[in-house]
C-alpha cells in the first residue's frame, strides 16, 4: 500500500504540499488539471520554480490570484461539484471545505450557508486543495501520515497563535502539537484541512520510494514542508494474552473487575460462560495487554478476584486500520468508525453515542438514526 508521510518541521500550507509532492514525483500537470476541471484559468495562475531555504532546496509552487472572485460556501462546493475530476478527489475536497465551513462558523457565530470564507473563499483556496488531493491520488497514495504540528505562542497583528481556524479545523482529529519559539504562522487553515481529512498523526513503518520539499512563502531558513512517498510496512503486534477461570464470584464484580482492568490499561477484556469441574457454573476471564504491562494487571486479577492462578501466553496481534470521519445527514452531523483494510473502506460503524444524541433530540427513533448515518457514511466512501 502507497503511504505518505508528511514531516511538518515547519509547518503546512496549501501551496507548501502542492510543492512537496511534486518534488516528490507527482505529475504536475496535474496541478494544470485542477484548475481546468475548476473552471479557473481565468482567476488563477500557476508558477512552479525551484527555490531554497537555507539548506533546504525543493518546489515552490505560487497559486496567483488574478481577478479575485470570494464565493459563499455553497458558491465553493458548487464550483467542486461541477469539476470533471476523480470522484474521490472531489469527495476529500468537499470534505475539506465543509472542515473549514464549520471552523469558521463557530469562530464567528454564522449559519455555515451564510459564510463568506473571505481569505479562503477565493480561487486559490479551491486549488490548493483540489491540487494537492489530485496529486496524492497521482500518486496511488492510500493512507497520508503527519508529524506533529508546530504551534507557535503569542500573536500576530491580527490573530493569536496558533491560528484558530487551523486549530478548530483539526479539533477531534488526533493531531499532535508541539510548542516552538517561532513568532509566525506555521499551519494554515488550508493546510490543516489537507490533513483533517485523513491524516493519521503518527510516524509509520515505510520504504522509502522518494521524498520531496515544498518551500513556504517566508524566506526563513528551512522554511519547508516535507513529503515521504513509500510502501507501508505491515507488522504485527505482540501481546500478552492472561487468563484464569473463576466459579465463586458475584456477576455485578465480575462486571467491575472488567471496567478496572480496561481503566488500568488493558487492551481487551472478555467474559465467556464456562463449565467447570464438578458441573459448575464459571465463567473464563480474558485480559489482552501489552506485554509491559502484563505483570501489572496478572496482579490486579490475583487481588481483585476470587481465583487461585492465572495462565499467561505470549501472542500476535493483527488489527485493521480504523479511523474517525464525521458525516452529514438530514437529521444531523455524526461520527463514523471506518475500518480499512490495506488502505481502503470495507465497513463503517456508526457511533452509538452521537446517534443516542441525535434520537434524544430529534424524537427519531434510535434505528432510524443509525440507519440513516450509515447510509450517509457508506455512500459518502462509495461502499456498495
Amino acid at each position: 500500500m502507497t503511504i505518505a508521510y508528511f514531516d511538518c518541521f515547519s509547518g503546512i500550507s496549501g501551496d507548501m504540499t502542492l510543492g512537496a509532492l511534486i518534488d516528490s514525483g507527482a505529475d504536475r500537470a496535474l496541478l494544470d488539471a485542477a484548475v481546468e476541471a475548476l473552471g479557473l484559468r481565468d482567476e488563477v495562475k500557476t508558477e512552479v520554480r525551484h527555490e531554497t531555504r537555507g539548506h533546504v532546496g525543493g518546489t515552490r509552487v505560487i497559486v496567483e490570484t488574478i481577478d479575485r472572485v470570494e464565493r459563499t460556501v455553497a458558491a465553493m462546493r458548487a464550483v467542486v461539484e461541477e469539476a470533471d475530476a476523480p470522484g474521490r478527489v472531489k469527495a476529500q475536497v468537499l470534505d475539506a471545505i465543509r472542515r473549514l465551513s464549520r471552523a469558521e462558523s463557530r469562530l464567528h457565530g454564522m449559519p455555515e450557508d451564510q459564510l463568506h470564507l473571505h481569505e479562503l473563499g477565493g480561487a486559490d483556496t479551491l486549488v490548493d486543495l483540489m491540487g494537492a488531493f489530485w496529486l496524492l491520488h497521482g500518486l496511488d497514495v492510500e493512507q497520508v501520515y503527519a508529524s506533529a504540528l508546530p504551534a507557535p505562542r503569542g500573536r500576530t497583528e491580527r490573530m493569536p497563535l496558533p491560528a484558530p481556524a487551523s486549530v478548530r479545523v483539526l479539533e477531534g482529529t488526533g493531531a499532535v502539537f508541539e510548542a516552538t519559539d517561532e513568532s509566525r504562522e506555521l499551519v494554515t487553515p488550508t493546510g490543516a484541512a489537507i490533513l483533517a481529512v485523513g491524516a493519521k498523526f503518527e510516524r509509520p513503518a515505510m520504504s522509502l520510494r522518494s521524498v520531496g520539499y515544498g518551500i513556504g512563502t517566508s524566506e526563513s531558513p528551512g522554511n519547508a514542508l516535507a513529503v515521504w512517498i513509500g510502501e507501508n510496512i505491515e507488522t504485527q503486534t505482540g501481546v500478552t494474552v492472561i487468563e484464569t477461570n473463576i466459579d465463586d464470584m458475584a456477576p455485578n464484580l465480575i462486571a467491575a473487575l472488567c471496567e478496572d482492568l480496561m481503566d488500568a490499561g488493558a487492551l481487551d477484556v472478555s467474559v465467556t460462560p464456562a463449565l467447570m469441574k464438578k458441573g459448575r457454573a464459571g465463567h473464563l476471564i480474558t485480559v489482552m495487554s501489552e506485554p509491559a504491562l502484563a505483570a501489572r494487571l496478572a496482579d490486579h486479577l490475583l487481588r481483585h478476584s476470587t481465583t487461585l492462578g492465572v495462565r499467561v501466553t505470549s501472542a500476535q496481534r493483527v488489527t485493521a486500520q480504523r479511523r474517525i470521519i464525521e458525516v452529514q445527514t438530514h437529521l444531523g452531523i455524526a461520527r463514523v468508525k471506518v475500518k480499512e483494510l490495506a488502505g481502503k473502506p470495507v465497513d463503517a460503524a456508526p457511533e452509538y453515542e452521537d446517534c443516542r444524541r441525535i434520537s434524544s433530540e430529534t424524537g427519531i427513533d434510535l434505528r432510524e438514526v443509525m440507519r440513516a448515518v450509515a447510509d450517509a457514511a457508506r455512500k459518502e466512501l462509495e461502499l456498495s
